[in-house]
């Protein structure tokens, strides 16, 4: 029996290294790529040539890529501000509601494959979260930073748990089709893709009640910790930490 070549899994050590100490992941992922390739004995024009198929049968990487800088133009124009003080002006929006209805929104699109449709940087920094913001400033006035800073992981659980549940719905995402080929080369036949995204609506719809019913709390926890930081200011840090 043949030694166990330990070699080609020195790209993860390159990996987990180069995360560690806060490198640039896009010259992480390149340089752990490289070592791989050397560790198996790869032509270096070969390797090249793998690089530029694989980025070539994944660009729509590149067009999230340009989205990034147009984000940044819209945030540094007042975006963000916009957003808040248009939310501020809508007396019947509370925090709890605008994270509801788009709780709902992304579970959905993304039950329909939609995953791009929002997202963290594009959706949740630029808008929901200054508009979640604005309601609870239009309802408690000036927020501490401790309970603008729960709104906003609120805002950004919102769209990590919606997306996260509703994107086994859809049967042609990707961790659907590895669990299908899992079970075929396991041999366990008759499950389909489509038998998978439908035992996934249960579980979808067990996380929105869920999180709805926390929602629902978030109004009472921001009210008490508007009035807990009044009295006192020390105390609310030690709550919420």
């Amino acid at each position: 029996m043949s030694e166990l070549n330990l070699l080609p899994l020195s790209g993860i050590v390159v990996v987990v290294l180069g995360f560690a100490l806060r490198f640039n992941p896009l010259l992480v992922v390149t340089a752990a790529g490289l070592v791989t390739g050397w560790a198996v004995d790869m032509q270096f024009l070969a390797l090249v040539e793998t690089f530029g198929e694989k980025f070539m049968n994944s660009r729509q990487l590149a067009s999230f890529l340009l989205i990034l800088p147009v984000i940044a133009l819209l945030e540094r124009h007042g975006l963000q501000q916009r957003a808040q003080s248009w939310i501020a002006s809508i007396k019947s929006a509370t925090t709890a509601r605008i994270l509801s209805v788009y709780f709902v929104v992304r579970e959905c699109s993304s039950a329909l494959g939609l995953l791009s449709l929002a997202g963290q940087p594009q959706t949740v920094r630029p808008l929901l979260a200054p508009m979640a913001l604005g309601a609870a400033s239009n309802v408690h006035g000036e927020l501490p930073k401790e309970v603008k800073d729960m709104i906003c992981a609120h805002a950004a659980a919102c769209d990590n748990i919606a997306m996260f549940f509703g994107e086994d719905i859809f049967i042609a995402f990707g961790a659907v089709l590895l669990m299908d080929a899992f079970l075929r080369e396991n041999g366990i036949e008759g499950i389909e893709p489509l038998h998978i995204g439908l035992w996934a609506i249960p579980t979808a719809i067990a996380a929105l009640i869920v999180h709805l019913f926390r929602l629902a709390r978030l109004e009472a926890k921001i009210t008490h910790a508007v009035a807990t930081y009044n009295s006192q200011p020390n105390k609310l840090s030690e709550e919420l930490s």
